[in-house]
C-alpha cells in the first residue's frame, strides 16, 4: 500500500473512530531506515539514484539540471 492510498482510505473512514484506530495499527507505512525508500530528492521527490555528496540530497536528474548553477562542470569542458 502506498502512502497516497493509505491517506485516501483514512479520509474515507475518518468519522468511524474504531475503524481508524484499527486501520492505523495495521496499515501505516513504516519509516524506512535504509534502502531506496529511505531518502527522497529534496527538489522533486523521487526516491532512486541520489547524489548525497556535499549534502546535496538530490536525484541524478535534478543534479544534471542544476549542476552548472552550483558550480560543477564536466571534466575537460571549458566554458
Amino acid at each position: 500500500m502506498t502512502t497516497g492510498s493509505y491517506e485516501k482510505i483514512l479520509k474515507q473512514i475518518k468519522h468511524k473512530k474504531n475503524k481508524v484506530v484499527r486501520f492505523k495499527k495495521h496499515n501505516i507505512p513504516k519509516k524506512r531506515k535504509q534502502g531506496i525508500g529511505a531518502r527522497k530528492c529534496s527538489r522533486c521527490g523521487r526516491y532512486g539514484a541520489h547524489i548525497r555528496k556535499y549534502d546535496l540530497n538530490v536525484c541524478r536528474q535534478c543534479f544534471r539540471e542544476i549542476a552548472h548553477e552550483l558550480g560543477f562542470r564536466k571534466k575537460g569542458h571549458e566554458v
